[in-house]
């Protein structure tokens, strides 16, 4: 708990360094009480490190430090009331002294009564908090041993490049073998009507790890028409549970469905048909009970459960309990050594011996390995200081935490930065096994005050920061299928330990169940209820200390009572996504600490005009709210929001003056306005109402071709925090555009000139004939991140192989475009090739989507592969004699890892020189090129996926494929090459055709080769 209140005294330290000489708190006549309490505070942040050390093991320093606990926090309130107070109280003078300079009268004594009600008030709190809180630091100073004070303790990497993030491949034999044996008994067990197979073993041993090698295994995938994956969790309930089945297996569930309905949709989806379903860390064996009906409709079943209790495998009844055992000496030193980032086991090979004491106390869990490793990669190498490690974790291991709880997990807390420790906390208001997403968690930081100011930059990236630190420490797991891990997920263990931690001021679960004594320390709630309406018990508003409020309604229809307005007064986060709240009561103005309101999804058609007053009010999101049509004229009143979030709601009503809001550095859905005024409000803004928002960070702008050309080319350039810019016209009907609105809307993207320090793009439905001159040059120096989507008049695409950082790349939709040629990749003639050694240096990824008239790819011209081959005769190793054109004179996407093309009906042939350039080409997916007739010479390609490609005659010399997927390509009559195969899947139609190539691939490889039926 210190740890946690050392941030939390520091940002109230901080707070009053800088509202002391404020005029909105000078004018209440406080100054000197406020200064006495910054001293106070001072001399007890430096009793908490001894208070750290001792609180688990002496309740004494426990109980005084949940008395301080609720004393800073009353102090950050009483705070913030004391700047809106001054701040509302400086307005009033502004105003009465500009009434009566014009009226030429003095000011009514009536009026001055309220005024110093007010002062009174807010003095009285101050005085009575100094008193408390120096009780407090003279209590501690009985019996706590003064400290230096902060030290900044651990270090915040900045690293989050994603190569550095993934975890390295540490499955051992053991897990190996198991998922081979278990996928065999899956297997068999299809044959079966009813087969249940149970995983077991303590928390955080590998369970869900094996459970996962099993659902994903190819083999399963093409034996069971529907599979599902389901975490039940201690927290789960059972609408939830069938929900989250019937979403797996691709089906629509209506708001406010029963129990019994949602079995029918299940029983009705996979009736007669193969059905795998996974039940992760099952905790009540009643589970299969509430499946067993709709299961029995499928025509055959398998159930894989994991789970910690063996008493759960005898009471499902399993045909099969297979036990996962701890990880031997062996393994879990390779693991620990490499989860450190250690290359060669020999640069700790002296440390062995206490690296094996080291797992023995971390129980021998990979969990526990893994993040102790990366404690330990903050250390120097030594032994002593292995052993100092050591040392804390037994210590830990012996002290009173939860008995599911090891002391390594605990000492992997303790180690981090004061500031990540909240952050980390924090986490535990997410459900158990959720996705939780980066941005939407940092956000929730920034609205708690627990992001540390940084010179030069936003709270946001500081935020960000923090979050990759905490997926480098291994406490949070990212989602490697997102790019830039910008979703992640917390794993139970980790979560156990941080609900633990914050069980004092943390709860998830319906808030109505609680008594009202247990409310009064509560500050933040994760409020899961069964019930249609979301109500807090009853009790006085004075002891309801709420400053989180996170409303999870899984898409069942759930309203919000209104009450909650008047009783949660301290709220920092008010996050309703989701509900079916329909309006919102003017009584939302009394919630003045207010920083995040989250409306997304809901069905609010208005919001208030009072609105306006909530100006500690730093971010609000009215996303997917279809009934939502206008924004109140106070919302440019809210002079500290940093973002507003309108993506896919149907606002057409703005007011003016956005510009005035100088904080806002994340705007998502900002309407351009096509000049059209109704009084005080527009129809969007104009884009000249950018430029005074210079801490823009994040900008998504829609409905472009409603704008007028802005005054200035630097309207956008000049933002050096912009890192994602998307750029959006709106889709048009059937007619084409006027000549005067394509040059209108050229000359609109040609003045948007991004900034250098730009990292994600994205342009869609843009109508004009020509790309942006900009975007094919090398001013876009930082973008890793490219996405075109229906640029269907450009018949060229730019020249991207400029951009140095790019390394995803996505067009989607360019039906203009019939050729791309070496202009793309910069092998042209008139190209300055002699400064740049490689076209696409660092791209990985490159995703080409519905082209329906593309017809060629090349990289050289005709002319260029002539005299290419000449110059070989000399030799007689001219290119051409061996059928093959030149390489072009640039290296051409030398990192692509994985190509995809899809819906390219007349692309008539890959570019020949794709196998010699593309050296790191692993992955190739091919659907819909029904024109395609060879693929063939890729010399490094492990995975290829052919669907769909009619034309297609020839697949050869593939020599390191692995695992080739072919459906729908009929005349597919020639394989071969392929001396690596190992997994070949086809479908039902390509049965007879590829009995002309399969014996033989089959006498190259033998057994060596699995053929499946896709």
């Amino acid at each position: 708990m210190a740890s946690v209140l050392d941030p939390l005294v520091g940002s109230c330290i901080t707070k009053l360094q800088k509202i002391i000489a404020e005029k909105a708190v000078l004018i209440l006549g406080v100054k000197e009480e406020l200064k006495k309490l910054q001293g106070t505070m001072k001399q007890i942040r430096c009793f908490l490190d001894d208070a750290e050390q001792r609180r688990i093991k002496e309740s004494a320093v426990n109980n005084w430090l949940s008395e301080l606990r609720d004393a800073m926090y009353d102090a950050d309130d009483i705070v913030d009331s004391a700047r809106f107070e001054g701040s509302k109280l400086l307005k009033d003078r502004k105003s009465s002294s500009s009434k009566n300079s014009t009226a030429g009268c003095g000011i009514s004594l009536l009026s001055c009564f309220p005024v110093i009600q007010r002062r009174h008030e807010i003095a009285v709190k101050i005085r009575d908090l100094n008193d408390r809180v120096e009780q407090l630091s003279k209590h501690g100073n009985s019996f706590l041993h003064l400290g230096a004070g902060p030290t900044g303790q651990g270090s915040t990497s900045k690293v989050r490049e994603s190569s550095k993030l993934v975890q390295p491949n540490l499955v051992g034999k053991e897990i190996m073998h198991s998922s081979k044996k278990l996928v065999d008994m899956v297997l068999a067990g299809k044959e079966r009507k009813d087969y249940k197979i149970a995983i077991v073993g303590t928390g955080g041993v590998g369970k869900t790890t094996l459970a996962q090698k099993i659902y994903n295994d190819q083999k399963v995938k093409a034996e069971f028409k529907k599979q599902a994956w389901v975490c039940v969790s201690q927290e789960c309930n059972e609408v939830n549970l069938l929900k989250e089945i019937l979403r797996n297996i691709g089906v629509y569930q209506d708001q406010g469905e029963t129990i019994a309905e949602l079995q029918n949709k299940i029983a009705e989806t996979i009736e007669g048909k193969s059905f795998f379903l996974v039940l992760d860390d099952v905790w009540k064996s009643s589970v299969i009970d509430l499946l067993e009906a709709p299961i029995d409709f499928a025509a055959s079943s398998i159930i894989l459960v994991t789970t910690r209790d063996d008493r759960i495998a005898m009471d499902i009844h399993a045909a099969h309990t297979h036990r996962v055992n701890l990880m031997s000496e062996e393994v879990g030193w390779e693991l620990l050594w490499k989860s450190m980032s250690i290359i060669e086991e020999k640069e700790v090979q002296n440390l062995r011996n206490t690296g094996i004491e080291i797992i023995k106390k971390c129980g021998y869990l990979p969990l526990a390995i893994k993040v102790i490793a990366r404690v330990l990669t903050s250390k120097d190498q030594t032994e002593n200081e292995w052993k100092k490690i050591l040392s804390k974790i037994s210590a830990w291991s012996e002290s009173k935490l939860h008995d599911d709880i090891g002391g390594a997990l605990y000492l992997s807390y303790n180690e981090l930065p004061h500031h990540l420790k909240q952050c980390f906390l924090y986490c535990a208001l997410y459900p158990e096994d959720s996705t939780i997403k980066r941005d939407d968690l940092v956000r929730l930081w920034v609205a708690e005050g627990f992001i540390e100011e940084q010179e030069g930059q936003l709270l946001e990236e500081t935020g960000e920061e923090y979050y990759y630190e905490l997926i480098h420490r291994n406490l949070l797991q990212p989602d490697g299928s997102t790019f830039d891990h910008t979703s992640c997920k917390m794993h139970d263990l980790l979560r156990q330990l941080a609900c633990y931690l914050s069980r004092d001021e943390c709860f998830s679960g319906d808030p109505e169940s609680l008594e009202a004594q247990s409310m009064t320390k509560l500050r933040r709630i994760s409020a899961v209820t069964k019930k249609d309406m979301l109500v807090f018990p009853t009790m006085d508003k004075e002891h309801l200390k709420v400053r989180t409020l996170l409303g999870m309604f899984y898409g069942v229809s759930q309203g919000v009572d209104h009450s909650l307005f008047k009783k949660l007064l301290l709220l920092r986060v008010l996050d309703l996504t989701g509900s079916s709240i329909q309006t919102i009561p003017d009584c939302i103005a009394n919630l003045i600490h207010l920083r995040l309101l989250d409306l997304n999804g809901t069905e609010i058609s208005c919001l208030p005009e009072v609105m306006g007053s909530l100006i500690n009010l730093q971010i609000l999101n009215l996303q997917r709210c279809d009934a939502l049509h206008n924004l109140p004229s106070s919302i440019t009143q809210l002079c500290n929001l940093r973002r507003l979030g309108l993506e896919d709601t149907p606002i057409n009503q703005v007011p003016e003056g956005i510009g005035r809001l100088t904080f806002l550095n994340d705007l998502e859905g900002f309407p351009i306005g096509g000049g059209s005024d109704i009084g005080k409000t527009q129809d969007g803004w104009k884009l000249e109402e950018l430029g005074h928002l210079l801490q823009l960070r994040r900008l998504h702008m829609i409905k472009l071709e409603r704008a007028s050309p802005p005054t200035t080319d630097s309207l956008l350039v000049d933002k050096k925090y912009l890192k994602l810019l998307s750029l959006n016209c709106t889709k048009h009907p059937v007619e084409s555009y006027s000549e005067g609105d394509v040059g209108n809307i050229e000359k609109i993207f040609e003045q948007l000139i991004p900034p250098h320090n730009l990292e994600d793009l994205i342009i869609a439905d843009f109508f004009g004939r020509r790309f942006p001159t900009w975007l094919g040059t090398t001013h876009l120096v930082s973008v890793k991140h490219l996405i075109l989507i229906d640029c269907n008049s450009c018949v060229h695409l730019p020249p991207l192989w400029q951009l140095p950082n790019l390394k995803y790349l996505r067009i989607d939709g360019a039906a203009a475009v019939t050729k791309i040629g070496p202009e793309f990749v910069g092998c042209r003639g008139d190209n300055p090739r002699s400064t740049v050694a490689a076209a696409f240096p660092k791209l990985e990824t490159l995703v080409i989507e519905d082209m329906p008239n593309w017809e060629e790819w090349s990289f050289v011209e005709e002319g260029d592969a002539a005299a290419a081959s000449m110059e070989g005769e000399e030799d007689g190793s001219a290119e051409i004699r061996k059928g093959e054109a030149p390489s072009p004179r640039v290296q051409v996407l030398p990192r692509l890892k994985r190509l995809r093309l899809d819906g390219c009906p007349k692309l008539r042939a890959l570019p020949r020189q794709l196998g010699q350039e593309a050296t790191c080409l692993e992955e190739l997916g091919l659907r819909g090129a029904s024109s395609l007739k060879v693929v063939e010479d890729l010399p490094f390609l492990s995975e290829a996926l052919i669907c769909g490609c009619d034309g297609l005659e020839r697949v050869s010399n593939l020599p390191v494929l692995r695992e080739l997927y072919a459906q729908d390509c009929p005349h597919l009559r020639c394989v071969d090459g392929l001396g690596n195969l190992q997994q070949l899947w086809l479908d039902d139609d390509m049965q007879e055709v590829s009995k002309l190539w399969v014996p033989g691939l089959q006498q190259i490889r033998g057994e060596d080769l699995d053929v499946y039926t896709w």
